[in-house]
C-alpha cells in the first residue's frame, strides 16, 4: 500500500450513537453473507503468497494478472477488459470485470483493490483485498442489481497508484462514466496474535470539496452495514495513499476499507500469510459483499416464488400476540427459514420448518414488538410482518 506509517495519529472513531445512516437489517443481505465461505477465502490468500513477488516487469505479475482472470472465467463471468499500458518498457494492465445493472446499466458501483506488491509476496498489501473482491463476485454473479457494477483489480499501486491513474484519464473522464461510487479495498488483513476486532472506513475529505459530503456519506453507512453483518467494530478516517486517490482528485464520490491495526510487514519479503489473521479478512469480506449488495441496489427478483403459495396470506403465525410460543404454517412444498428480529435488527431467534408442516416455536426473548421473515433456504425473502411478545 503507498501509504505512511502515521496513520495511527490520523484515525478517529465513531461515536456509538447518531453518526450512522440508518439501515434497516435486511435477510436477504444476511442470507448471502452467509454463503461466503472462509476455506474459500484462505485458499485465495494462499495462491496469492505462491505465486510469489508481483512487482512490474516480473511474470509473477502476469501470472497474477492470469490467475485473477481464470478466476472470473471460472465463475460465469464474460465481461473482462483488458486495460494495458506500458510503464518504460513493460506492458502492464487493470483487469475491469463488468456486470450489467437491470435499471442502471450506465451507472456504476465500482469495487476495487491492486494485485501488485513491493519487496514481497504481499500477501495482506494486497492480497486480502484481492481475495476479498474475489470472493464478493463469486456470491455476486448470479444476483440481479439494480447499478451495474465494476470489480476493478488495479495493476502498478506501489510505484504511485500508476494503474489507477491511467484507468481515470483514459477511461473513466474521456468516456464520461457516470460512476455512483468507487469502494476502494487494500491491506485488510491485520496482525496475527492481534485483536483485530475494528476496521477503518476512509472517506474523502480534500479538494474538490463537492464530492466529500457524499462520501461521507457513503462512508458512514458503510460502517452502519460493517456493525451489522460482521463481527467488526468501525473507525472513520480520511481517504489517501490508496487507488482511490485519482478518483476523488477528480470528483468522484469514494470510500473504502482498511485494516486498524497497521501491519508492519508490508513491503518487506515477511508479508506472508503467517503474518495475518485470516478471520479477519473473512469479516472484512461479509462487509464488501453486504456493501457491494446495499450500493448496487440488489433486485431480489425470485420473492414469493416458492412452490405452493404466492400469497402471504397462506402463511399463519398464530398466536400474536404471543406468550411462551406461537406456532408457525408453512403451505409452501419447500421447507423455509423463520428469523425473529428486534426492532434495531438484532437477530434474536431463527429455525427451520419443513415443506407443509406446522411447528412451535419457543423464542427466548422479552415482551415487545419483532420483526418476523420468512425466506427460503437459499434467502429468497416471502414473508415479513410484525409479532408481539406479552
Amino acid at each position: 500500500m503507498f501509504k505512511k506509517t502515521l496513520y495511527s495519529l490520523l484515525i478517529f472513531f465513531l461515536a456509538f450513537t447518531g453518526q450512522l445512516l440508518a439501515q434497516e437489517f435486511d435477510p436477504f443481505i444476511q442470507e448471502n453473507v452467509d454463503q461466503l465461505n472462509y476455506d474459500s477465502l484462505y485458499f485465495r490468500l494462499q495462491q496469492f503468497e505462491d505465486l510469489g513477488i508481483k512487482e512490474i516487469g516480473t511474470q509473477e505479475l502476469d501470472n497474477t494478472g492470469n490467475w485473477i482472470i481464470n478466476f472470473y472465467q471460472q465463475n460465469g463471468y464474460s465481461n473482462i477488459t483488458i486495460d494495458s499500458f506500458y510503464i518504460g518498457l513493460n506492458l502492464v494492465y487493470n483487469i475491469i470485470i463488468t456486470k450489467t445493472g437491470t435499471d442502471y446499466p450506465d451507472t456504476y458501483l465500482i469495487i476495487n483493490g491492486h494485485y501488485d506488491t513491493s519487496n514481497g509476496p504481499g500477501v495482506n498489501d494486497n492480497g486480502s483485498g484481492t481475495a476479498t473482491i474475489l470472493e464478493t463476485a463469486r456470491i455476486m454473479k448470479d444476483i440481479e442489481t439494480a447499478y451495474s457494477i465494476k470489480f476493478i483489480h488495479f495493476t502498478a499501486e506501489e510505484v504511485g497508484l500508476v494503474g489507477s491513474t491511467h484507468y481515470v484519464e483514459n477511461i473513466a473522464i474521456p468516456e464520461e462514466l457516470d460512476i455512483r461510487l468507487l469502494m476502494n479495498i487494500d491491506e485488510v488483513g491485520g496482525v496475527a496474535g492481534e485483536v483485530n476486532n475494528t476496521v477503518t472506513c476512509e472517506r474523502d475529505e480534500f479538494a474538490p470539496i463537492e464530492n466529500n459530503a457524499e462520501s461521507a456519506a457513503f462512508t458512514d453507512t458503510l460502517a452502519n452495514l460493517t456493525e451489522m453483518y460482521s463481527n467488526l467494530n468501525t473507525a472513520i478516517s480520511f481517504a489517501y495513499g490508496s487507488d482511490y486517490v485519482p478518483f476523488m482528485l477528480n470528483g468522484y464520490v469514494v470510500t473504502g476499507l482498511y485494516e486498524t491495526n497497521e501491519s508492519p510487514y508490508p513491503h518487506s519479503p515477511n508479508d506472508l500469510l503467517s503474518n495475518l489473521d485470516p478471520e479477519y479478512v473473512f469479516e472484512i469480506t461479509k462487509t464488501t459483499l453486504a456493501a457491494t449488495l446495499y450500493f448496487s441496489n440488489y433486485l431480489n427478483t425470485n420473492t414469493n416464488v416458492l412452490s405452493g403459495t404466492k400469497n402471504q396470506n397462506d402463511f399463519n403465525v398464530s398466536p400474536n400476540p404471543f406468550n411462551s410460543y406461537f406456532e408457525f404454517k408453512n403451505p409452501t412444498n419447500e421447507p423455509v427459514r423463520v428469523m425473529l428480529l428486534d426492532m434495531a435488527g438484532k437477530e434474536i431467534f431463527r429455525s427451520s420448518i419443513a415443506k407443509n408442516a406446522t411447528k412451535k416455536l419457543f423464542p427466548d426473548c422479552h415482551p415487545g414488538m419483532y420483526l418476523i421473515f420468512i425466506s427460503s433456504l437459499n434467502g429468497q425473502n416471502i414473508y415479513t410482518d410484525k409479532i408481539i411478545k406479552q
